[in-house]
């Protein structure tokens, strides 16, 4: 199976068990995303309700689990990041189209809010572990929080890591080289992964390319995971 076809069926699979379960975990995703794109339409957004979004988002995905500093905090830990994520500044990371990012002025605005995110949360987790932390950011949560509020990067964790490496589509790194390689992907098969996101909604509105991304690699890596040793065809 081509690689554009595996992330089709992967992608609709996930999307389709979403269906299953109106009250699943990882639809937590649809209703943040929905609230933060009506949010950008709003005047006066209700940041604490949206902070609230956020953090039910991030711990259904993960992002709460018992060494996690942000554990330590309440949700209204979010409001200055969800701030800063309303700003008008930042619409055109909204939902993003992939051949975007081929525009150096949008690669800037994303390496603006990749450093806002970091430098913040940084200072948090640094009063929480009263030390100097070894490690930088994990690229995890500032990109869980990318996809959960602005639709614009796949969310780089372990699974989508695993799908993208396995099929060698691009790097499991988080970085610019490697959302253009997702964009030459997606740019060359464009037609088939089109067709396959009309079937995709969220308020009435289309997944965001990088979220048909995102769950396609992620439920391929998935698979590798649980089922040991699965050879999937290229």
């Amino acid at each position: 199976m081509k690689t554009v076809d595996l992330i089709v069926c992967s992608a609709t699979e996930f999307y389709d068990q979403l269906r299953k379960d109106e009250n699943g975990r990882y639809r937590s995703w649809e209703y943040c995303y929905g609230h933060f794109m009506e949010a950008r339409q709003k005047e006066s957004p209700d940041v604490d309700y949206l902070s609230l979004q956020l953090a039910v988002y991030l711990a259904s995905w993960g992002m709460y689990r018992g060494s996690s500093f942000l554990l330590q905090k309440d949700y209204r830990i979010h409001i200055p990041v969800v701030s800063e994520l309303l700003n008008p500044k930042y619409n055109p990371l909204a939902g993003i189209e992939c051949i975007e990012y081929r525009k150096t002025e949008v690669q800037d605005l994303l390496k603006d809010i990749n450093a806002y995110i970091s430098n913040y949360y940084n200072k948090i987790r640094l009063q929480v572990k009263e030390e100097t932390p070894k490690n930088k950011l994990s690229d995890t949560l500032i990109t869980k929080i990318l996809m959960g509020t602005l639709g614009c990067v796949p969310a780089y964790d372990r699974y989508f890591i695993t799908g993208l490496r396995d099929q060698k589509v691009s790097t499991g790194l988080y970085n610019i080289r490697s959302l253009l390689k997702l964009v030459d992907f997606y740019e060359e098969n464009k037609e088939i992964l089109e067709a396959a996101r009309e079937g995709l909604k969220v308020n009435g509105m289309p997944y965001p390319q990088m979220k048909l991304l995102d769950m396609g690699f992620w439920q391929i890596g998935f698979e590798l995971d649980t089922n040991k040793g699965l050879q999937v065809a290229h």
